[in-house]
């Protein structure tokens, strides 16, 4: 998989790396080689199946949405 991530200089020093494509998905570090390392640890969480995503219960209800 290829995502695309921002990596900003932060005021406090250090780099903030975020995931647009992955709302809510940052993390930070104190050189670019960390703060990469660390996105990419964030990236694998929330990508990370969660089990009770996976069954639905049985009183569940599919519906096509569009948006």
């Amino acid at each position: 998989m290829k995502l695309k991530v921002f990596l900003e200089p932060s005021e406090e020093g250090g780099y903030t790396a975020f995931v647009p494509g992955l709302p809510g998905c940052i993390s930070e570090g104190e050189s670019k080689e960390e703060a990469l390392r660390n996105i990419r640890e964030a990236i694998d969480l929330y990508l990370e199946p969660v089990e009770d995503d996976l069954t639905p219960r049985a009183d569940a209800e599919l519906v096509d949405l569009v948006v």
